[in-house]
C-alpha cells in the first residue's frame, strides 16, 4: 500500500471515530458515552489497520486494544489520538524510515545465510533465499516510489508478481533498463531453483547472482 493510500485509510478511520463521537450522550452514573455498535466497528477496523501496519506487539496496537474497549466517550477520543499519531508518522515518512532500518537488518541476515549455503556448495537453497530477498526489496522500493504492489481482481486485491513489480519500478524511475534485465535474470534463476530445475544452473551462476543482488540492494534505495 502506498503512502497516499495509507494516509487515506487512516483518515477514513479518523472520520469514522469522529462519527462515533457525534453520537455521544450523557447518563447519570454512566457519564458521557457513545453508540456501542459504532464504537465496536471503529475499534475492529482500527485494530485491523494497526495490526497490518505495525503488528500486535507494537505499542500503538496494545494501547488501542487496551483503551478502546467499551462505549465511553473518552475511549473513542483515546483511539482518535492514537490514529492521529499514526497519521503523523506516515505523513512525515517516519514509518518508512523505521521499516527500512528493520528491513535492512533482515536482508543482511538472509544474504549472510545464503552466502553460508554457497560456501557449503548448497546452491539450490541459496538461490531461493537470494531471490526471495530480492523480491522483498522490490516491494520495499515500490512503497518508497508510490508503486502499487497489488491489483484488483474479481473484487479482491491480488499481490503483483515480482516481474511486474520490476517493470513498474523502471517506469517509476527507481532504476534503469539495464538493472531491470539483471533483476529479470535473477528472478528466473530463483524460479528454476524453486521449481526443482536444479540442473539448469550452476553454483557459479548463483554466486554471481549473490554478488549482483547484494550490490543492487545497496545501490537502489
Amino acid at each position: 500500500m502506498t503512502k497516499e493510500k495509507l494516509i487515506d485509510r487512516v483518515q477514513h478511520l479518523i472520520n469514522q471515530g469522529n462519527t462515533v463521537v457525534g453520537t455521544q450522550k450523557y447518563a447519570q452514573f454512566h457519564g458521557n458515552y457513545v453508540d456501542h455498535g459504532l464504537q465496536m466497528g471503529f475499534r475492529s477496523a482500527s485494530l485491523s489497520f494497526i495490526q497490518n501496519l505495525y503488528g500486535e506487539k507494537h505499542n500503538y496496537y496494545k494501547d488501542f486494544d487496551e483503551r478502546v474497549k467499551g462505549d465511553g466517550l473518552s475511549e473513542t477520543k483515546s483511539g482518535l489520538n492514537i490514529l492521529t499519531s499514526i497519521k503523523a508518522e506516515i505523513e512525515n515518512d517516519w514509518l518508512l524510515s523505521i521499516k527500512e532500518l528493520v528491513t535492512s537488518e533482515i536482508f543482511a541476515d538472509f544474504l549472510e545465510m545464503s552466502k553460508h549455503f554457497l560456501d557449503l556448495k548448497y546452491k539450490d537453497p541459496a538461490a531461493v533465499m537470494i531471490g526471495s530477498t530480492l523480491e522483498e526489496h522490490l516491494r520495499q522500493l515500490c512503497n518508497k516510489h508510490s508503486v502499487d504492489t497489488t491489483f484488483e481482481k474479481n473484487g479482491d486485491l491480488v499481490p503483483k508478481k515480482a516481474n511486474l513489480l520490476n517493470a513498474d519500478l523502471v517506469k517509476a524511475g527507481a532504476y534503469g533498463v539495464l538493472e531491470q534485465k539483471n533483476v529479470t535474470a535473477w528472478l528466473d534463476l530463483r524460479n528454476r531453483a524453486a521449481h526443482g530445475k536444479y540442473s539448469e544452473y550452476t553454483i557459479e551462476q548463483v554466486d554471481l547472482m549473490y554478488q549482483g543482488v547484494l550490490n543492487f540492494i545497496m545501490t537502489t534505495k
